[in-house]
């Protein structure tokens, strides 16, 4: 693909996912008119650029609701779209995403225990860390279980991730039942995802996530590249295929625990963006990561906006948007594949 057509591309997104920013700060269960949005955003200097005066409340829906969503929206579907990329290279399956190596799921084990059981003992960040906790208790426990097999090919890390899916998934169910019956509609919100708990001072968590998928993308990009020629080739490389896994499963399950211990589980963002993103630029990973992270944040800012208007002014879990979009995405997956080349 000539570089020109790639910035264009990239131009092109970029510019669309501001106009859907604004478009999502201004929608709600509140809707304002862009000459509000403007003002608030100016705070105290509005007056100053010409624009309408408008009232604190406004000010604070705007600067301290919505703005943090917004950019927590972004964040986390960069987020999981690079770890979408990079666990479907390394293991070869084109389902390949969070969530099918059981991270999510150790994350909402460790969040249910604290809404059913003990209680907000750490202040708001009990939450975020139990979620943290859960989600890398997982991860070690995938990897314990690729060391005690022979080799650590992609198909162990995928049954490994599988198992231990399903043990999170049963603790969690056990922790409904047996907690406090109070808490269930919190768990059930939790569980399906939402960006609620965005705030100013959470933020950080999420941009930490980010920021460490980037740096950990860009040095093993070339590693990455050679990976998609196969075991054999990237061996011949200098590559070892066995280490690169476990590094790059490592470092989604952090980045991971950073984003669903804030907006819980949202599925299937990691499945589908690597996809469409290929569609455009091609496999290499330099391109890749670039246009699959501002894919992934256009999809989860135009999913929690769809969540925030269909039943005004009730606001509706985000994972059940990104839910059917996925099954959909992966019917229409299937189907095209069904002359080979998708690998289950």
């Amino acid at each position: 693909m000539p570089a020109r057509y790639f910035m264009g591309i990239v131009a092109t997104a970029c510019m669309l996912l501001m106009a859907l920013a604004l478009v999502s700060v201004a929608q709600g269960s509140t809707p304002m008119s862009w000459p509000t949005v403007f003002s608030a955003l100016a705070g105290s200097h509005a007056q100053g650029l010409g624009l309408p005066e408008v009232g604190i409340p406004l000010q604070r829906i705007v600067q301290d609701l919505r703005v943090p969503r917004v950019l927590l929206a972004m964040l986390v579907g960069a987020g999981l779209a690079i770890v979408g990329v990079m666990l479907q290279t390394v293991t070869r399956n084109d389902l390949a995403d969070p969530f099918l190596f059981g991270l999510s799921s150790g994350a909402s084990a460790g969040a249910v225990a604290v809404i059913t059981t003990t209680g907000e003992f750490f202040g708001i960040w009990t939450l975020p860390l139990a979620a943290l906790a859960g989600a890398l208790l997982s991860a070690a426990l995938v990897l314990v279980l690729v060391s005690k097999t022979q080799g650590a090919g992609p198909e162990k890390l995928i049954l490994a991730g599988l198992a231990s899916s399903f043990l999170m998934g049963a603790v969690t169910h056990y922790l409904v039942f047996s907690g406090d019956q109070r808490a269930a509609h919190s768990v059930l919100f939790w569980t399906l995802g939402g960006l609620g708990l965005a705030r100013w001072d959470n933020l950080p968590l999420a941009l930490l996530g980010l920021i460490g998928l980037i740096v950990f993308s860009i040095r093993y990009r070339h590693a990455l590249d050679g990976l998609l020629a196969g075991d054999e080739t990237a061996l011949s490389l200098g590559i070892a295929p066995r280490r690169l896994r476990a590094k790059v499963f490592a470092m989604s399950a952090i980045a991971t625990a950073c984003f669903v211990a804030l907006t819980g589980v949202i599925g299937f963002v990691g499945l589908m963006v690597p996809h469409l993103a290929r569609s455009l630029c091609g496999a290499l990973h330099a391109r890749l990561l670039i246009l699959a992270s501002l894919l992934g944040a256009g999809l989860m800012l135009g999913s929690d906006l769809l969540c925030r208007t269909l039943l005004p002014p009730q606001e509706l879990p985000i994972g059940i948007v990104t839910a059917a979009l996925g099954g959909i995405f992966v019917i229409v997956l299937v189907l095209r594949s069904r002359t080979g080349g998708m690998s289950l």
